[in-house]
C-alpha cells in the first residue's frame, strides 16, 4: 500500500473526529512515512512498518477522550430554526426521560457488577481472617489442654486458607475481565462516535 491509500483510508476511519484532530493525526503519520522513506525504505515498506489502517484507528481512538469525541458529535454542524427548538422543547418530557432511564439502567448495571466483584473480595478476605485466626485459636486451645478442640480449629483454619487462595486466583481473573470489558465498552462507545455513515 502506497502513502497516499493510506493516508486516504485513515482519513475516512477518521471522519468522526474533530476536523483539527484528524490533521493532526494525517500529518503525524504522513511525516512518519516521509522519514522512513528518506531512512532508505520505499513507500510500501514504510507504511508495512506503521501497521494496518485498523490497528492504527483503535490506537487513535484509544487515545481521545470519550468527552471530546461526544462534544464533536454532539454539536450541530447548523444553527437550530425554530421550529426545530420548538420540536426540541415539545418532545424533552419523553426524549430526556427515556435518555435519563437509559443512563441509570447502564449506571446500574454497572454498579451491580462491581458489588459482586466487591462482595467477592470480602469473602476472600473474610476467610484470610479465619485462616489467621483458626490457627491462632487452634494453638491456644491446644495450649490450654483442649488438644482436640485445637487440632479441630486449627483445621478449619487450614481449610479457610485453602479456599482463599482458590478464591484469590478467581477474583483476580474476574476483576481482570471486567477491567478488560469495560476498556472494550469505552472503545466501542468511541467508535461509535468516530465512525459516520458513508455520504450516499
Amino acid at each position: 500500500m502506497d502513502k497516499q491509500t493510506f493516508l486516504a483510508r485513515l482519513r475516512t476511519g477518521l471522519s468522526g473526529l474533530p476536523q483539527e484532530d484528524m490533521e493532526e493525526r494525517l500529518t503525524f503519520y504522513s511525516e512518519m512515512i516521509d522519514d522512513r522513506v528518506e531512512e532508505g525504505c520505499t513507500e510500501a515498506e514504510a507504511v508495512a512498518e506503521i501497521g494496518p489502517v485498523e490497528a492504527v484507528l483503535s490506537q487513535i481512538v484509544a487515545e481521545i477522550p470519550l468527552t471530546k469525541l461526544v462534544k464533536e458529535k454532539v454539536k450541530p454542524k447548523h444553527t437550530l430554526r425554530p421550529w426545530e427548538i420548538v420540536l426540541l422543547l415539545v418532545g424533552s418530557p419523553l426524549w430526556l426521560s427515556l435518555l435519563v432511564s437509559a443512563a441509570a439502567i447502564v449506571l446500574s448495571f454497572y454498579i451491580v457488577v462491581w458489588s459482586v466483584i466487591l462482595s467477592l473480595w470480602l469473602v476472600e478476605s473474610a476467610l484470610i481472617g479465619c485462616a489467621l485466626s483458626g490457627v491462632v485459636l487452634g494453638v491456644v486451645f491446644a495450649g490450654r489442654g483442649n488438644v482436640l478442640a485445637g487440632i479441630a480449629v486449627v483445621g478449619v483454619g487450614l481449610t479457610c486458607a485453602g479456599l482463599s487462595i482458590f478464591l484469590f486466583f478467581g477474583c483476580k481473573e474476574v476483576t481482570k475481565g471486567i477491567l478488560r470489558l469495560t476498556g472494550q465498552l469505552i472503545l466501542g462507545l468511541k467508535n461509535c462516535f468516530v465512525k459516520k455513515e458513508a455520504a450516499a
